[in-house]
């Protein structure tokens, strides 16, 4: 028996056929041609501007950048992420693949809440995927995460590195707080060592300078893929959120703002984890073309939803389905990145953390901010 929307009883009728009805929709494009393409260019430009400006901030040091601006950048872009994965992928993704939804009660889906499971599915292959990298290094070199262990020890010549940061997690925060010096400063002292003739203390700099070389190589190795992954998840929201904006309908005009300001702090987000990163002289392209990445995607995909914005429904199965599986992995990405890389790596477990009460408030209070003001965001996108 077919179901008649102007005739239910709902004693009688399918859960199901009443759901899918009441989700059903149709493409919403009402025109503003002119206004979605400016978003288009406004989104890049800002967005990028954004993404980068925590790793010009740690690369480019005449600048001058205070040290509480680049803290609040990263920081806040800690938050940002921690949130997102909350209120802007997963929540979402129970909306759109969740029990109480069309396609939650259809076939396969009916029975279980995928949403949690594919996110919980997907963190746990980030952790593997981080845990392999992490003692692919340990036998690589004989380097641990942790402290100073006795491999690491062997490894350094019977000698720890500069100011005893021989470690992952010293080279992960410790140069942000100011514990490591710059590596021009290092160039300094070579040459002050041999003016004044001190060539056996020159030999002795240039053999910390090899050790820093190849601590900086494992540290980029160790984090380098964790910081893949995440960039790969954010950059599945910004696809969604693209094709939305150029495909939009009344809502239009308070997407287009609210994204802005949505894509920006992701932004600040990518490029806060990515100006933690010591990346080695071969690769030094690589920061700037993850950034660029980023920049560029939701506007491609804000193109691609103009060229689609007449046939476009982002209310049907095919579509609801891609977005909560692509949603919910990147929640879990997210969730995995947020607290472990984070939160947990740089202040529960980072021993060269800064002991300074009021910078560590000044940090905490700038999570809390990022975090908040990206949830207070969900309530329109």
């Amino acid at each position: 028996m077919s179901f008649d929307p102007h005739n239910v009883d709902l004693d009688t009728a399918d859960q199901r056929d009443v759901v899918c009805y009441m989700e059903a929709g149709e493409n919403e494009y009402d025109g503003r041609l002119g206004a979605r393409i400016s978003a288009l260019f406004v989104i890049l430009i800002v967005s990028s501007a954004v993404t980068f400006f925590p790793v010009v901030a740690t690369r480019f040091r005449k600048l001058r950048i205070p040290l509480y601006v680049y803290l609040f950048a990263r920081y806040f872009g800690t938050g940002v992420i921690v949130a997102t994965a909350f209120i802007h992928l997963l929540a979402p993704a129970y909306e759109e693949i969740g029990p109480a939804t069309c396609v939650g009660l259809t076939g396969g889906w009916a029975g279980y809440a995928w949403p949690p499971a594919i996110a919980l599915a997907s963190g746990m292959i980030v952790f593997l995927m981080d845990f392999a990298a992490e003692r692919y290094v340990e036998k690589k070199y004989g380097w641990s995460h942790g402290g100073h262990d006795e491999e690491a020890f062997d490894a350094a010549n019977k000698r720890w590195a500069p100011n005893g940061c021989s470690n992952h997690q010293a080279l992960h925060s410790g140069e942000q707080d100011g514990t490591i010096p710059a590596s021009s400063n290092n160039h300094a002292n070579d040459s002050t060592a041999v003016a004044e003739g001190k060539l056996g203390h020159a030999s002795e700099r240039s053999s910390i300078d090899t050790e820093d070389t190849l601590a900086t190589e494992r540290s980029f190795q160790q984090q380098i893929a964790a910081f893949l992954i995440l960039e790969f998840g954010v950059i599945f929201h910004s696809v969604i959120i693209g094709l939305t904006l150029g495909s939009a309908g009344d809502e239009f005009p308070v997407l287009y703002p609210v994204i802005v300001f949505h894509q920006s702090f992701e932004g600040l987000g990518i490029g806060a984890r990515l100006s933690a990163i010591p990346f080695p002289k071969r690769v030094s392209w690589m920061p700037w073309a993850l950034c660029a990445a980023y920049g560029l995607t939701t506007p491609i995909a804000i193109a691609i939803g103009l060229g689609v914005r007449t046939t476009y429904n982002e209310a049907s199965m095919t579509a609801n389905i891609v977005s909560g599986v692509l949603d919910s992995v990147s929640a879990g990405i997210l969730l995995y990145t947020g607290f472990v890389e984070l939160l947990a790596r740089d202040f529960l477990f980072n021993p060269e953390r800064t002991r300074k009460d009021g910078q560590l408030a000044f940090m905490v209070i700038s999570v809390l901010l990022g975090a908040g003001i990206m949830a207070l965001l969900g309530k329109w996108a």
